[in-house]
């Protein structure tokens, strides 16, 4: 199904430009933009892949990894084909780069009403808009959450932040979480690996703090690109001057699509920048894709606070946003 898209100027000749994410492609008659998922058809600019779901599936909101967002919970997770980056190492491939994969972008439709009727039946407390990138879907996205906020629902994006101020502001009112990736701090990195930029994603990050939207980080920690000490230390100290009460979730890399050559990340590099964290004054770390439990923990007595096991909450100590043992504040947004 295809809708006439947001965010978007006509331009002289026919062309249009695209404000949903940074590259703010200018898009000719009957091309696509980077995404190849909007395409400019007789001077108008159209999102084809509106509620053209590719995943739909009932999940732990830890698995997002969104750890202070109401843990424990449900989030009926959906995902429509296509991306704004063309990252070498994508774990989700087959359904993000479709769109430059195959002329057939696959999947099924699901209305936005019938989006949130499902994540009602399912008692899922958010929806969450994920595994491919919620920008190129952003329509439907904007469609779903604010339906499900009519319901007394929540909304969350897990996103690569390459989105325009337009957009983040737009969707601002319905979004009450995100996770982004900060996949590196290297200008060369972005333009190398992802075909894009830095600037705007740690723009997004800045942004989504001042909108008041909870925010979460990942960093998927790939050895030889990102995993240098100087780069784990430059990406921890930019958290940590935004609030170092924001989650940093250091996620191990394993070989996939056209990175199969590359070896797993090292449980020691993981380790070492969960140290550098730490010494950058960050509260909340988190190791993603180990064996080793994700606990949380209180910050000032260091008690174990939630305990989980593959995603499952088996213990929460934390009471009206406080640690249960010494009172003190967690951030996040909890029951």
């Amino acid at each position: 199904m295809i809708k006439e898209a947001m965010l978007c100027e006509k331009l002289d000749n026919g062309s249009v430009r695209c404000n949903l994410c940074g590259h703010r492609c200018i898009i000719t008659e009957e091309s696509t933009g980077v995404c190849g998922v909007r395409k400019n058809i007789k001077g108008i600019l159209y999102s084809l892949n509106y509620s053209q779901l590719v995943a739909a599936n009932v999940d732990p909101i830890e698995k997002k990894p969104l750890y202070h967002f109401f843990p424990g919970t449900k989030a009926f997770s959906v995902a429509c084909p296509g991306c704004n980056f063309q990252c070498g190492f994508c774990q989700n491939w087959q359904i993000s780069q479709a769109a430059r994969l195959s002329r057939e972008l696959g999947g099924y439709e699901l209305k936005p009403e019938e989006a949130v009727k499902q994540a009602k039946k399912y008692k899922c407390k958010s929806i969450s808009f994920t595994y491919t990138e919620p920008t190129v879907f952003f329509e439907y996205a904007y469609d779903v959450a604010r339906l499900s906020k009519e319901e007394g629902l929540y909304n969350n994006f897990v996103t690569n932040g390459f989105m325009s101020r337009e957009s983040l502001e737009k969707i601002s009112p319905y979004l009450d979480a995100a996770n982004i990736d900060l996949k590196s701090f290297r200008e060369d990195f972005y333009r190398e690996v992802c075909k894009a930029k830095l600037s705007p994603v740690l723009d997004s990050i800045r942004l989504m703090r001042e909108l008041n939207i909870w925010l979460e980080i990942t960093t998927l920690v790939v050895p030889g690109q990102n995993d240098s000490l100087g780069e784990l230390a430059d990406i921890a100290g930019f958290i940590s001057g935004l609030s170092k009460d924001i989650p940093w979730h250091i996620s191990r890399f394993h070989p996939d699509y056209r990175f199969t050559d590359y070896q797993a990340t090292s449980l020691d590099v993981l380790q070492r920048a969960q140290a550098i964290g730490k010494k950058a004054g960050l509260r909340y770390l988190y190791l993603g894709n180990v064996s080793e439990e994700p606990h949380t923990f209180c910050p000032n007595c260091l008690r174990p606070l939630i305990k989980r096991a593959y995603f499952n909450i088996q213990e929460n100590n934390i009471k009206d946003s406080r640690c249960s043992f010494c009172g003190t504040a967690i951030s996040g947004i909890f029951n």
